[in-house]
């Protein structure tokens, strides 16, 4: 018996947060399955890179420069995803923020750039795919939130707060399309080697580092979570997976 065409092919799938770390794989991936990407992110430069790089695999790509914080940036992205690939099959809401500190630190400005991202970012993302995913009769709303919502670590309130409100909208999401045409997935990624960190201050940035370092999971790993729950036949959701390193507390 021969295999089928793969499940991925000819579907059109945006992926924020795509410069680096899971977005970047999952991009990566879901082209080389034959999808067709279109990656956003702030920092154009590296989203033109990867698609350069896609385009030379065989694969089709293109990068929308995009904050998410805009939602007028966020509708221009799908509408030049529809422009280019005439349709819109999967968003892929991976961008996110994370700025670590204890509550009696007060860091504001911090907290305020997780809720426009990792909160307001995901709501753009649904206010401008909705009504395209309900014209088309079909969509899917993939978005990443975190095991630092399941447990909560010292320093990690706020930005656990962020990535548990996206836990609720997606469940709310879920709730309210029961009848067939949006399925919606939630992805909890523990550990993962990515730059998360990197915008953190010095200690905390160094202690999620080390994790990192001794065991974390190549982003791969949760790409082909983004990757198998896509792939689903119709009438088919993964509502929700958590990935983590085996020994990940």
């Amino acid at each position: 018996m021969t295999n089928g065409p793969d499940p991925l092919t000819g579907k059109t799938v945006i992926v924020t947060g795509a410069s680096s770390g899971i977005g970047r794989e999952v991009a990566t991936m879901l082209a080389q399955r034959g999808a067709a990407v279109v990656l956003a992110a702030r920092r154009r430069e590296r989203i033109d890179a990867l698609v350069e790089s896609i385009l030379e695999a065989g694969g089709r790509a293109i990068a929308v420069p995009t904050d998410v914080t805009r939602i007028t940036d966020v509708q221009a992205l799908v509408q030049r995803a529809i422009e280019e690939f005439g349709r819109l099959d999967v968003l892929v809401n991976n961008a996110g923020l994370a700025r670590l500190g204890r509550l009696e630190q007060q860091d504001v400005h911090d907290w305020s750039a997780m809720i426009d991202v990792n909160v307001r970012g995901l709501l753009h993302g649904l206010a401008a795919a909705l009504p395209v995913f309900r014209r088309q009769g079909r969509g899917h709303v993939v978005t990443t939130v975190s095991t630092s919502g399941i447990k909560i670590s010292p320093t990690m309130a706020v930005y656990a707060a962020t990535k548990n409100a996206a836990r609720t909208i997606m469940e709310g999401l879920r709730a309210e399309s029961t009848d067939g045409v949006i399925r919606t997935t939630e992805i909890s990624p523990g550990f993962v080697r990515t730059e998360l960190a990197d915008g953190m201050e010095p200690s905390a940035r160094e202690q999620i580092q080390a994790g990192m370092r001794e065991f974390g999971l190549d982003p791969v790993a949760v790409a082909r979570a983004v990757c198998f729950a896509i792939e689903q036949p119709d009438g088919v959701e993964i509502g929700a997976l958590t990935i983590r390193p085996a020994v990940q507390d």
